[in-house]
């Protein structure tokens, strides 16, 4: 959530990020109303309440003195009445003010690129070569299928498509890339793991930006009020929501997750096999620090989720997503993609985002100053990283001429010793 302060004193400056997010900039002049609207009631409140409590001391005078005040106490009843009424109306008016600041995005960095779509994402990096194959390169489906390692068909008739089965080999190499994350983040990047619940309230889809605006790509339990986790963000971030942190910053917290989307804005792009599913698994890293230093913060979270795919010996690509492409939270992004042959494309597997402020405000996590005083703490995360299109790459890159794949060498430990996918 933005500050409401920074709304009423840098209106134009606020319109304009609105319009760089793609976002109606109307949304600005309907929350000063409201505003200006619940501050003229709260101002005459408090001058009816001063009222009251002045001509509570003169009923109190007069009954001393033996003064009839009957008329005074009349006076005071209506006085009651006006003040009850405005309280309603000052809560009414604060709803609307808390409903129209929610649909509001977060505004972008300086340094985001300001564009309507991807295609004014700029590429900041890119590292390793596209690998050339002296056959035809398969696809990711063709390859597992033929390994066994991979059953879409019976995926779909139990729950629908979207929802891949791995298999064997391929259910092992999905654990493997768990641990060797989580290993990874923790004992090299300093993160503490997290195991959070898979299902959160309301309240904290809220608290990260996933409601109201996402609500229809998330999966919903309506009896119970609760979503399934679309990313570890959710549960990890609001470890802390409602909360004044007194240990000490910065926090790093890993989290491996199944994640739910329902994908809904995505309708027939890239349905087949495992590029975007409705169910995938995905280890998250997420950072809790102080104003001064996030943006530092942010650059090194982006080279925990490039150790990552370094160390599976993958190239990739950097992206400094611009400000329409960037998600409704988030300040300034960075997106890592690894070039999948058998697709001819290249796939986003991390995206590393710093949201400054805006989190906080909406779940209300902040920490202390150096005076002590309580203040919004900034909230970052990334993927460590998604495992559905990492496998994609891992298969496709690594695909050989009779059809098995070749591991990368950083997880045979966690493959038993297992060099490579075979028939």
């Amino acid at each position: 959530m933005l500050d409401i302060k920074k709304i009423r004193e840098d209106a134009d400056g606020v319109r304009k990020g609105m319009t760089a997010k793609g976002v109606d900039a109307e949304v600005v002049d309907v929350v000063l109303k409201h505003d200006g609207a619940r501050r003229s009631k709260l101002f005459e409140v408090e001058e009816l309440k001063a009222k009251r409590n002045a001509v509570s001391k003169e009923i109190g005078a007069k009954k001393k003195s033996g003064e009839d005040t009957s008329d005074i106490q009349a006076e005071m009843r209506n006085l009651g009445e006006c003040i009850s009424s405005l309280d309603q109306e000052v809560e009414d008016i604060s709803g609307k003010l808390h409903e129209a600041m929610l649909t509001m995005p977060n505004l972008p960095h300086e340094t985001t690129p300001v564009g309507n779509d991807e295609s004014a994402n700029k590429v900041v990096k890119e590292v390793g070569e596209k690998k050339t194959f002296d056959f035809e390169p398969k696809g990711h489906i063709e390859i597992g299928e033929k390994l066994g390692i991979i059953d879409f068909p019976r995926a779909t008739r139990m729950t629908g498509a979207g929802f891949p089965m791995l298999v064997g080999q391929g259910a092992r190499l999905e654990r493997a890339l768990i641990a060797f994350m989580l290993d990874m983040h923790t004992k090299e990047h300093g993160y503490t793991e997290i195991a959070p619940p898979f299902l959160v309230n309301s309240e904290s889809m809220i608290g990260t930006g996933q409601l109201p605006k996402m609500a229809e790509d998330m999966y919903k339990i309506t009896e119970d009020d609760l979503w399934l986790v679309p990313t570890a963000e959710v549960p990890v971030t609001n470890i802390y929501r409602e909360e004044i942190i007194e240990q000490e910053l910065p926090i790093y917290l890993t989290a491996y997750t199944p994640c739910w989307r329902r994908e809904a804005g995505a309708a027939g792009k890239d349905t087949r096999g495992m590029i975007r599913v409705h169910q995938f698994d995905k280890v998250e890293m997420v950072k809790f620090v102080k104003p001064e230093g996030s943006y530092d913060e942010l650059e090194s979270l982006l080279q925990n989720a490039l150790d990552v795919i370094e160390r599976l010996d993958l190239n990739y690509r950097i992206l400094s997503l611009c400000s329409g492409d960037i998600s409704f939270a988030a300040a300034k992004c960075y997106d890592i993609e690894l070039w999948a042959p058998g697709q001819d494309d290249w796939l986003e597997v991390s995206s590393c985002s710093n949201f400054e402020d805006f989190q906080a405000r909406r779940a209300k996590i902040r920490y202390r100053d150096a005076n002590g005083k309580p203040q919004f703490i900034h909230t970052l995360n990334g993927s460590g990283v998604a495992l559905p299109r990492i496998m994609v790459a891992i298969l496709e890159n690594n695909q050989q001429e009779d059809g098995s794949v070749i591991l990368p060498e950083a997880l045979v430990p966690y493959m038993d010793g297992l060099i490579k996918l075979t028939c």
